[in-house]
Parts: structure tokens; sequence; C-alpha cells
């Protein structure tokens, strides 16, 4: 696993302290600061933590797209706390998160990232459909075992497994 240098994680509180500063002179009022942690999580890129005013970024992920991580992702998760900070529980990718991030960060609200998993090492298990071979996370195969049904997006029918053994 990789590890994330003092000086990619100074990068990333800055571009947070940037980013708290724009969101209080934009709403003319001041916003704690979140706790940063840096833990596998994991396909996802970040996590923001409301109660806890904290945001985890995927640590091998981040190493890998530092860039992408603090023009996009950083701007993604501070906006959920913020947003949850100014109008309590409202849908995660709703109105409200989507004006923070476009009208306060300019930065595209984006609910997905198309980062290279292969960093994480992540065993999947390869599914066909009639349009395609998708692989599913560990998790999703053992509910597929367990008699969970899933189905392609694209062609709407029922994804049946290749094989049993996983690839990495």
């Amino acid at each position: 696993m990789s590890q994330v240098t003092q000086t990619a994680r100074a990068a990333v509180m800055q571009r947070v302290a940037h980013l708290y500063n724009e969101a209080q002179q934009h709403f003319q009022r001041r916003f704690p600061l979140p706790e940063i942690t840096y833990r596998r999580s994991g396909r996802n890129a970040g996590t923001a933590f409301l109660n806890q005013n904290r945001i985890n970024l995927n640590g091998p992920l981040f190493t890998a797209n530092q860039s992408a991580f603090l023009a996009e992702v950083v701007p993604h998760e501070v906006s959920h706390l913020l947003v949850w900070q100014l109008y309590g529980r409202v849908k995660p990718h709703g109105e409200q998160w989507q004006y923070v991030m476009e009208t306060v960060f300019d930065t595209p609200a984006t609910t997905t990232h198309q980062f290279d998993l292969a960093p994480l090492n992540i065993s999947t298990y390869p599914y066909r459909c009639q349009c395609d071979v998708v692989q599913l996370s560990v998790r999703r195969h053992n509910k597929v075992l367990r008699g969970q049904r899933y189905v392609c997006r694209r062609c709407n029918t029922s994804l049946v497994a290749c094989t049993s053994t996983a690839t990495s």
C-alpha cells in the first residue's frame, strides 16, 4: 500500500483551506476546517463524514492521481461538509451540493470518478450479460452467491458468472 507523503498532505490541507476561504467569503460565515484522513475505502476516491467533520481520501488512489484529487475529489468532499453545515440533511448530490460545487468552487458537479483502480489491487469476478463482460467486486459476487440478482444497466439482462476465479 502506498504512503501519502507529507508534501502531498500539505497540498491537500492548502487546497482545503483555500476552498473554505472561498466558501466563507461567499456565504459570509465561518466554517470549521475538517480533519483529513487517508485510508483505503474500497473504490471510493473520497468520503465525507458529516457528523465528524472529516474527509477520508483513498490513500493509494490519491497517490496515483494527486492533481485530479486536488481539482475534483477534494472540492467534492468539502462541498458535502459545507452543505451539511449550511442546510442539514439534504440529497447528497442535490441542488445545494451542485450549487456549492459549480457556483462557489467553479468546479463541475460530477458524482463519480474514472480513476484507474489498478493501484488498489482489488479482486473482481467476471460476469456476462448480452452486451458485455463486467467485473463485480467480491462483495457483489458474494451477494450473487447468496441469491442477489444483478442486471446490466445497458441491456437490462441478468449478469451471469463467467468463471469462479477472481482476477486482480
